[in-house]
């Protein structure tokens, strides 16, 4: 990773198993430079001859990933080509021969569950995650591939509650819905992820990577798809009654660390009241 980088680390715990730990101080926010690392990122995992086993966890026990920062702007780049997509990394990642694994506490909503949701497995502290959607209770939908995805895990049912309640789930509904793998007791997530890790590690990468490429071919969703999602979501902050929403969540703190970013689910149905006033 570059000198630069400062969202992402990376412990080498041998040849074949590396941790990626998410840290951007308040909440974990996911912005245009959050890709940009994990773009890196993924080029350093397709380039590892030795890599088997990517796991993801992150260093504040409340906050996996927040959610996207509506604030934030792409920086700008000296040969003019567009920044990097999560559609595009999490293709990538789907297809390297490597596996990926979220080790998921704290909160992890809208773009926050999209990154794990691109991972190929995810388990999760029973006491400690909440998954959400948020977008349409902030007038916006799901851009980095949850529609798509959680279609396919939980069912056609199950992702409108999702998607269009935009509420906060616990672990142990993600795990029954199948938005994650497992939900286990917090005191034992990271002696299991280890266990499999190393499982995993002592195995074949040919093999590995073969299996999962087949798997592949009925389980992933289609490249148009996922990036009609982005195109409208990014759409989506024209639309007249986003505005308002935004501001009020502007006024009630979003991205700090506080009672809205703790409880976002409950927050969101008032936010129509306030942007009226």
């Amino acid at each position: 990773m570059p000198p630069d980088h400062k969202q992402l680390s990376i412990h080498r715990e041998s040849p074949a198993i590396w941790r990626v730990t998410f840290d951007h101080p308040p909440v974990n926010l996911v912005d245009h430079r959050t890709l940009q690392e994990l773009h890196d990122l993924t080029a350093a995992i397709e380039a590892s001859e030795e890599l088997k086993v990517v796991v993801f966890d992150s260093a504040d026990p409340d906050f996996f990933l927040a959610h996207w920062d509506i604030a934030s702007v792409a920086p700008a780049r000296p040969d003019g080509t567009p920044p990097p997509s999560w559609i595009d990394i999490s293709l990538r990642l789907a297809q390297a021969p490597v596996v990926t694994i979220g080790l998921i506490r704290g909160r992890a909503r809208g773009m926050g569950s999209e990154i794990p949701l691109g991972f190929d497995m995810r388990f999760a502290s029973l006491e400690r995650a909440i998954f959400g959607q948020p977008e349409v209770g902030v007038g916006l939908v799901p851009g980095g591939g949850s529609m798509e995805r959680l279609s396919q895990l939980a069912g056609r049912a199950r992702a409108l509650e999702i998607v269009l309640g935009a509420d906060d789930f616990d672990a142990a509904t993600a795990e029954r819905y199948g938005w994650i793998n497992r939900a286990l007791p917090d005191a034992e997530l990271d002696a299991s992820v280890v266990k499999l890790a190393l499982r995993l590690a002592s195995f074949e990468k040919l093999a590995l990577g073969a299996a999962k490429q087949s798997i592949n071919r009925r389980a992933l969703p289609e490249a148009a798809d996922l990036q009609a999602s982005q195109a409208l979501f990014y759409e989506a902050f024209t639309w007249p009654g986003t505005a308002p929403r935004v501001k009020a969540l502007m006024a009630r703190g979003i991205g700090t660390r506080g009672d809205l970013e703790m409880r976002f689910g409950q927050h969101l149905p008032a936010l129509s009241s306030s942007a009226h006033l």
